[in-house]
């Protein structure tokens, strides 16, 4: 196996600066799916997509659900892609060839299939469901984040996948630390 490079961040939390002068992306957390040399991409965990509801999507789909059909959220998960579903989930779920294993917590599958195993209650533990993803190309989240856009933290399942989209952003910062009331718009530099 080989071991993840160091100088990038998959499975990492991007935490949004009270700075970012991107309205889609305040007080955004993205979960990392896949960072290098090449560019990232990842999905916001924390901005619900209210108006949709998963069984209404699986009615769209015509994926039939079980009688227990289990609570999958809907989010925004970029502004790449918007008519694209991507399922991020705990790990012990694979669909051969089709999903991304991020690292040992974490794997994401954008194939119907997941969507279909979830209808019928042999799906992943715990998942949500983003229609579309966050993106940058060669070297511009780098960019961003030494330009104070981004905080950059460990993924926690229980964060990802909880249910108070509200209180992720400060749940985030306070995982590593900081306390969201100190944090400032203007960036410094020393």
């Amino acid at each position: 196996m080989i071991a993840a490079d160091p100088r990038f961040l998959d499975g990492q939390l991007l935490i949004a600066m009270p700075g970012m002068g991107d309205k889609r992306f305040q007080r955004a957390v993205i979960f990392l799916c896949a960072h290098s040399a090449e560019g990232a991409m990842g999905l916001i965990v924390n901005k619900p997509a209210p108006e949709l509801k998963f069984s209404d999507l699986l009615k769209q789909l015509k994926i039939k659900a079980g009688a227990d059909l289990p609570e999958t959220r809907v989010h925004f998960g970029g502004p790449v892609e918007h008519g694209r579903g991507f399922v991020l989930h705990t790990a012990e779920y694979a669909v051969t060839g089709a999903s991304l294993k991020v690292n040992a917590d974490f794997s994401m599958t954008a194939t119907v299939d997941v969507l279909q195993d979830i209808a019928k209650g042999a799906g992943p533990a715990r998942s949500i469901l983003a229609l579309g993803y966050s993106g940058w190309g060669p070297g511009q989240l780098e960019g961003e984040i030494q330009a104070n856009g981004w905080l950059v933290a460990p993924a926690d399942q229980d964060l990802v996948f909880g249910s108070r989209d509200a209180e992720k952003w400060e749940g985030a910062l306070r995982s590593i630390a900081i306390d969201p009331r100190l944090l400032s718009a203007e960036g410094g530099r020393a």
